[in-house]
């Protein structure tokens, strides 16, 4: 099979019949984006569904984090349509899209907490910038949000005090503090050891279990993918050249996926292209 026929092979039906009644929460429709020459993605269109947890893999450069950042409306489309729930993302006023903003969480891949801010200043910040609570109330917010990360008792610890995995449960929780209905995660356990990358596993399935909040994981870490994913699906030269449950995932025959999943050096992922590899970040 050949990389072109393995791109347009059908995308499997994986959701459920009552997530198939609910329209997405996310979706990119037929997204295309160039930065001149260079093409990043090529068609794409992909949906994440509520409560759903849709992890994205695929090689690093190939445009996983530009697709967070279309939904974020920091990048626009060349062509095609980003959709927050009905709210058409690119069309969107710069004020419309601060609002849609605020429901929706990001967890960067170092956290990017203020390096002058105390934890507890970290995470009150969105509130006292983005709406109208007392002092009070963004005081129990915040001593919510840590005791689901199981931080209590560090909110004045400064960042450069904490430990890489901690680092990465003070941006989840800062994602949490505006009750979003989105969480996007950028490589949340990239640099961090097998064990504590397990626990921040299992903190996102369960936060977001008990939130009900639906999450799109970037990630090419194999192991943390199907411990995290009810959906993955994956990226290669700008386009989704698969998708499906992680059993579906770990049972197809694509042979672009089944390359990827063994880590071989042969097979089509090394064939040259004309889609550009982004770099260092994707």
């Amino acid at each position: 099979m050949t990389t072109t026929q393995t791109q347009q092979n059908p995308v499997r039906e994986t959701r459920s019949e009552k997530q198939r009644a609910l329209p997405p929460i996310a979706e990119l429709r037929d997204v295309r984006l160039r930065f001149g020459e260079k093409t990043v993605l090529d068609g794409v269109s992909l949906a994440a569904y509520p409560q759903e947890r849709l992890v994205i893999i695929g090689q690093s450069g190939m445009g996983k984090t530009t697709i967070l950042r279309l939904l974020l409306g920091i990048l626009a489309p060349t062509q095609g349509s980003v959709f927050f729930k009905q709210h058409e993302i690119s069309k969107m006023s710069p004020r419309e899209l601060q609002q849609i903003r605020t429901r929706i969480g990001m967890v960067y891949q170092d956290a990017a907490l203020l390096s002058s801010s105390s934890v507890r200043e970290n995470l009150a910040l969105p509130l006292q910038e983005l709406t109208d609570k007392s002092p009070a109330e963004i005081d129990k917010i915040v001593d919510e949000k840590l005791a689901l990360v199981e931080l209590t008792g560090e909110d004045d610890t400064m960042p450069f005090e904490l430990s890489g995995g901690m680092r990465k449960r003070v941006g989840l929780a800062r994602a949490l503090v505006m009750e979003p209905e989105l969480i996007l995660f950028d490589e949340p356990t990239q640099g961090l050891d097998p064990v504590i990358s397990a626990v921040i596993d299992e903190l996102v399935i369960n936060l977001t279990e008990r939130t009900k909040v639906t999450s799109i994981i970037v990630t090419h870490l194999m192991d943390s993918a199907f411990r995290v994913a009810t959906r993955m699906a994956m990226l290669h030269r700008g386009r989704i050249v698969e998708q499906g449950t992680p059993e579906q995932m770990r049972g197809s025959k694509n042979p672009v996926l089944v390359q990827f999943l063994n880590g071989s050096t042969e097979g089509p992922m090394l064939e040259r292209s004309k889609y550009h590899m982004l770099s260092p970040a994707d």
